[in-house]
């Protein structure tokens, strides 16, 4: 990424593209019954790690598994408690998850942390039925966003802008 500050131009354009495409990206998910806010997960997570379209599919593919994660947490949790409590059963989850999830960093792809904490964050915030079908809803809306992300990066780059006079 470049040190230089942008025209005054390119940042009037790049402000605009984003509010505009962030609008879209709220419709469509309102469109699609999608929470709107799990559509800004995706955002996000694309703005994580900001390389090329293969990052942004492998950003959102993150986001997805934390949220599989999330939910094999959410339905861990009732049969940990029953053996050993709340008390003891829900830290040895987060453990589990923890160490799962951290450890995955150290993959040659898929290794954005960001992206699997967005995922498991929306997975318990959403507090909706640990369900696949809930899983699906949530990834959806985050690949709303992340689409949207992608849109808001690269589409200032292909307005062409008339060159400044000095």
């Amino acid at each position: 990424m470049s040190t230089l500050a942008p025209s005054r131009q390119v940042f009037v354009v790049t402000t605009l593209v984003a509010a505009a495409t962030a609008a879209l990206a709220a419709a469509a998910s309102l469109a699609l019954t999608l929470p709107v806010w799990a559509m800004f997960v995706g955002w996000i997570a694309f703005f994580t790690r900001v390389q090329d379209t293969r990052t942004s599919v492998e950003n959102l593919v993150c986001i997805g598994l934390g949220m599989v994660i999330g939910l094999l947490a959410s339905l861990a949790i009732p049969q940990m408690a029953a053996n050993f409590g709340l008390g003891a059963g829900l830290p040895i989850v987060v453990f589990v998850v923890a160490l799962v999830v951290v450890g995955l960093r150290g993959l040659p792809v898929l290794n954005n942390l960001l992206g699997y904490f967005l995922g498991l964050v929306a997975r318990f915030a959403a507090h909706l039925d640990p369900s696949l079908e809930s899983v699906v809803q949530l990834f959806t809306a985050s690949a709303v966003g992340s689409i949207a992300g992608w849109v808001s990066h690269n589409l200032p780059q292909r307005i062409p802008l008339r060159a400044s006079v000095t």
